[in-house]
């Protein structure tokens, strides 16, 4: 057994980029307000960091976002790492668990442009390029604009916003939990957020996941103050549907769980979900809810509807490799 050392600051992997450190050093600030215990940021790259021109498709690991920082959990180097909730594969990691789902912001896409158009106010007088490297984003705006040209693009969030600035696209879709965490330089450029009936969201999106060792008593104990229990089960039921559906991602599906209160006071699990082709062609939406305390089971009867529907054979189709 590696030993964790349990004195001195909380060692916090992280990700290189900015919206990583970012979303770390938030974590770090609630620890220690949590614990009275100092936290310090150890910045790493992973392997999808490594090679920034690959498309996401082209790897094969799924955890190529979270490789390099939990080793440096499970070899005793840190005490925690920080993941944006959304990257994390849906199989657990062995020796590890998630001690901590902080509250989650705002989980919603949002479209930014110069002029800050919604997604149906683009023009149709010219070509419009829009650039995603989601499967999951470029399938929902396909579907509702056929006309407009989804191109690739990676790069760090600044990157992304850049080539809108500088003309290479005429807008992006991004995350907007990581423009309340990162607050990058937005200047002549507007976001607006994406509805849940135009783009539904990457299951987890908005949330942080905390992982630490299974075995480290003491610092699963010191999570337990940073944990959000609302959140936790929001996104527990989104990532069973995820799990489920056996879809990474690359796969086109979103997810969405609100609690919610109903006419009669009781508090209710509300879970949209969706499963597409990469075009948007085929498009499957459902809508189920459940008990508070049921975000499994809601998750699994979400899945068992979406691939009734028809979501089977888009799912079967991609894993095939032929693209839906």
């Amino acid at each position: 057994m590696v030993a964790v050392p349990q004195r001195g600051p909380w060692r916090i992997a992280t990700r290189r980029s900015a919206l990583a450190q970012a979303q770390a050093d938030q974590v770090a600030t609630a620890l220690t307000a949590a614990t009275g215990r100092p936290a310090e940021l150890v910045p790493m790259a992973t392997t999808g960091d490594e090679h920034p021109d690959r498309a996401i498709e082209a790897f094969d690991s799924k955890g190529l976002f979270v490789d390099h920082t939990r080793r440096a959990v499970l070899d005793g180097d840190c005490h925690v790492v920080v993941h944006s909730y959304k990257d994390l594969p849906t199989e657990p990691a062995e020796g590890l668990t998630i001690g901590a789902v902080p509250e989650r912001v705002d989980p919603r896409d949002a479209l930014v442009t110069a002029a800050g158009w919604r997604l149906a106010e683009l023009p149709r007088d010219r070509q419009v390029v829009l650039g995603t490297s989601s499967p999951r984003r470029r399938a929902q705006i396909e579907r509702h604009r056929r006309d407009v040209l989804v191109q690739p693009i990676r790069g760090n969030l600044t990157t992304r916003l850049r080539k809108v600035v500088d003309g290479e696209v005429d807008g992006v879709v991004v995350a907007v939990a990581g423009l309340l965490r990162q607050r990058p330089d937005v200047t002549g450029l507007t976001a607006v957020p994406l509805e849940h009936g135009e783009m539904l969201h990457a299951p987890a999106q908005g949330a942080l996941a905390v992982e630490c060792r299974r075995d480290d008593d003491v610092t699963r104990a010191a999570l337990l103050a940073i944990d959000h229990a609302p959140t936790r089960t929001e996104v527990a039921a989104e990532r069973t549907l995820l799990t489920v559906l056996e879809g990474g991602c690359t796969a086109p599906i979103g997810a969405h769980a609100e609690l919610r209160r109903s006419v009669t006071g009781d508090e209710r699990l509300v879970l949209l979900g969706m499963v597409a082709d990469p075009t948007g062609t085929r498009m499957y939406r459902a809508s189920h809810e459940a008990a508070h305390d049921q975000p499994e089971l809601l998750g699994r009867t979400m899945a068992a509807s979406l691939l009734e529907a028809g979501g089977e054979q888009i799912l079967e189709r991609l894993r095939a490799g032929q693209g839906g």
